[in-house]
């Protein structure tokens, strides 16, 4: 029987079935950085059932059990892949956690601070940028598709993973937009981009916000793209408690996933418990 071990060609193969597959490129990406953790641990190894359970037990010693089912996950669709379902490993077992860490969540007021001492450094791209995707709930990817053309709609078609939506563009929105891009002279594509042209990446938003932090007195692990759409997704839930449409404006697949973003902080879930009043 020929031995199995992780190849060059193997990696490349894998990367076309991805594509081919619609996954995005932040995903194979990840995905191919993953199996490349596994194989430096295997150090040119057979791949057999015992070395993979040597390292689970690895990922459990030195990452969150969060990241180590991710690297998990894409480890087994790179053995399905390969026709050897056999090998599979199972994930780790977790309960979600029923609240969102105080630390974590950004609130509306910080929200409002980070905008606020974006206007005052006159960073209009990215007091725009924050507004844009705490506005309308999409992912940083997706702000490639705020396009001039679909701000003059009013609506962004937004394809990701496979599945197409409509995004909304309330009218202050539009008119910030518009006037926005106007002044910089972009009269189609992308409002959204950097000196050259090209779409903002992820990691220019990222540095920049985190730029924000200490002057607008926010925790730095607070900032990031992602949260300012958990924002977005606390407050249309708290407005029109809809799990199921909340789940089709983000683009989920399963309202599951949905439930994390709406999760309340333990102090919000004492004061309800207070306010009970089933202790006498």
């Amino acid at each position: 029987m020929k031995k199995l071990s992780i190849t060059p060609k193997a990696m490349k193969d894998f990367a076309c079935f991805l594509r081919q597959e619609e996954r995005s490129v932040a995903t194979i990406g990840k995905y191919l950085r993953d199996i490349g953790r596994f194989a430096v641990f295997s150090k040119g190894k057979e791949i057999e059932k015992e070395l993979l359970l040597a390292y689970k037990q690895h990922l459990s010693e030195h990452y969150a059990v969060t990241s180590a089912n991710s690297m998990i996950a894409a480890l087994n669709a790179f053995l399905r892949f390969l026709g050897h379902h056999e090998l599979c490993i199972k994930q780790f077992r977790v309960q979600r956690d029923a609240f969102c860490p105080r630390e974590r969540e950004l609130s509306r007021e910080e929200y409002l601070r980070l905008l606020a001492t974006a206007k005052r450094q006159r960073n209009e791209r990215l007091y725009l940028v924050l507004q844009t995707i705490c506005g309308t709930g999409i992912r940083v990817s997706e702000l490639s598709y705020i396009t001039v053309e679909a701000v003059r709609r009013g609506e962004a078609t937004v394809n990701c993973k496979g599945k197409r939506r409509r995004i909304f563009l309330v009218r202050d929105l539009q008119r910030h937009l518009l006037r926005y891009a106007e002044s910089r002279g972009i009269g189609e594509g992308a409002v959204f981009r950097t000196r050259n042209g090209t779409p903002l990446s992820r990691y220019n938003i990222w540095k920049e916000m985190k730029g924000l932090c200490r002057e607008a007195r926010v925790a730095p692990e607070k900032v990031f793209p992602h949260n300012l759409r958990h924002l977005f997704a606390r407050c249309f839930y708290g407005m029109e408690k809809d799990i199921a449409k909340l789940a089709d404006i983000l683009g989920h697949a399963s309202i599951n996933t949905t439930r994390i973003y709406i999760t309340t902080t333990c102090e919000e879930h004492r004061r309800k418990m207070e306010r009970l009043r089933l202790i006498v």
